[in-house]
């Protein structure tokens, strides 16, 4: 039973440790050749387990993924400050764990960098909806109508009340 454990422990951290990133920012060690994740992909991964913690009503862990998510985006950030999408993912997490005070600040400094992000404008849109700013949220959502993207759709669905904010 404890070599089940160990061989879990090892596969999960090692596919944390060396999975390639998407924010093209990961480094390669020299004497392996293989992509060392970063702060920031070890903390997007966490999103993304946090989101399927949710989607399995797991509440308990979706909020400690988060968490986690929060820890490593944080150092993400200490690291390499002022990087649009980690703040994203900051506020994002923040938001999901009950945190809008902190969620509103992360997404602000994103957007100051950033005033067309995407995904800063959906998710700040949605955080407006869930603290009844109306205005704010209809506000974000001008600023992706002519994105021609997904988040503008969701957003405006939230807005609408037609679709509830999943993440």
């Amino acid at each position: 039973m404890k070599k089940i454990i160990l061989i879990v422990f090892i596969t999960f951290y090692s596919s944390l440790l060396f999975a390639a990133g998407s924010g093209g920012d990961a480094k390669t060690t020299a004497s392996t050749g293989v992509k060392a994740a970063t702060k920031f992909d070890i903390g997007k991964k966490w999103v993304s387990k946090a989101k399927k913690f949710e989607k399995k009503n797991k509440e308990d862990k979706a909020q400690n993924a988060y968490k986690k998510a929060i820890e490593n985006l944080l150092k993400a950030n200490s690291q390499s400050p002022g990087d649009p999408n980690t703040l994203n993912l900051l506020g994002f997490s923040h938001r999901k764990i009950g945190d809008y005070e902190n969620a509103e600040i992360y997404y602000a400094m994103g957007l100051e960098i950033d005033p067309k992000h995407v995904g800063i404008n959906e998710y700040m849109g949605e955080l407006f909806v869930a603290t009844n700013r109306m205005g704010e949220a209809k506000k974000r959502l001008a600023v992706l109508e002519n994105c021609n993207c997904k988040e503008y759709n969701d957003l405006k669905q939230v807005i609408e009340g037609t679709k509830q904010s999943k993440y």
